[in-house]
């Protein structure tokens, strides 16, 4: 099953409580759902909870029935209609809208007053038009609605509930969507689906600690990189000292540190510091190994000026 599928589970098993929030929910489910006009509701889905939910939803929110319900049994698209215009006319009243006129779907913000009711209507919206990424591939959550005004104003009471989202039309519906892992987890959280959000929150830390063991390790590579090309360059300015007779007239602990880089020409300054009787500082060393490259570019700088 999809992130999506099991989200919607997981706040299917919420009670259904009060009244204004069973009305709020409802009122979410409608305005993304598949069919909500004066003369047809209808609502989509294949998932047997939320077809569950759908009948006790509307009971409570406007003490109605269905007038068709899924054949028991059903697999599949499930749907779920009304059409009998005394029903829609008492459930567009009940939402703020007025039967007699035309109407034109909008977000009627005087029934999303208080925030368990704005929990349950975003609840609702996820219900019949929202989807969610597997976290562990990317972030994204999104509402689609096909009502331009409903989109619009969903933006507005998102924004209002400092959340950030971004909109676009596609294939002539409206989407409303989030990239940012805070505020999905937050929506998610604020809904009722908090194993989601821990889901989104464990994927999060389990890339950021792969980011940080990639950075860690291509910081490792380039020190080691780094560190192998200044030993290749000390041995062969070792060399270049013996050849010109330099080294033999260097003191007795500038001719050991030269030896023993000579011998482990690829071992780290560390562990190359623990070859010496007694063993030395890795800093201690490095100073022995700076003042042998120095006498190296003085020496060949003293032969480039004597050629001249």
């Amino acid at each position: 099953m999809s992130f999506s599928y099991d989200t919607k589970n997981e706040i299917c098993r919420l009670n259904i409580s009060r009244n204004c929030c069973a009305k709020a929910e409802a009122y979410g489910i409608l305005l993304y759902c598949n069919t909500f006009s004066p003369y047809e509701i209808r609502i989509v889905t294949e998932n047997p909870n939320f077809a569950s939910r759908l009948p006790k939803l509307f009971q409570k929110a406007f003490s109605m029935r269905f007038d068709r319900y899924p054949e028991k049994g059903q697999a599949g698209k499930l749907v779920f209609q009304i059409t009998d215009q005394d029903k829609i006319a008492h459930i567009l009243d009940a939402l703020g809208f007025d039967p007699m006129q035309t109407v034109v779907l909008h977000v009627n913000f005087a029934m999303l007053e208080e925030p368990c009711c704005r929990a349950a209507f975003l609840r609702g919206a996820f219900f019949a038009g929202g989807s969610m990424m597997d976290p562990n591939k990317r972030y994204h959550m999104e509402l689609v609605t096909s009502h331009l005004q409903v989109s619009r104003e969903m933006a507005s009471l998102l924004l209002e509930m400092e959340y950030i989202p971004k909109s676009v039309v596609r294939m002539g519906n409206y989407v409303t969507y989030f990239k940012q892992s805070q505020h999905i987890e937050e929506l998610l959280t604020l809904i009722g689906a908090r194993s989601a959000a821990m889901d989104v929150m464990n994927a999060k830390m389990e890339k950021e600690l792969r980011n940080k063991v990639n950075r860690r390790m291509n910081c490792d590579t380039a020190n080691v990189d780094k560190a192998v090309i200044a030993a290749q360059e000390q041995v062969e300015a070792i060399a270049y000292l013996r050849d010109h007779g330099v080294l033999e007239t260097l003191p007795e602990k500038l001719q050991e540190t030269a030896r023993l880089r000579e011998e482990n020409a690829f071992m780290a300054l560390s562990e190359l510091a623990e070859e010496f009787n007694p063993p030395m500082t890795k800093s201690g060393l490095s100073h022995r190994l700076r003042k042998l490259m120095e006498l190296y570019k003085k020496t060949k700088e003293d032969e480039t000026n004597e050629s001249l």
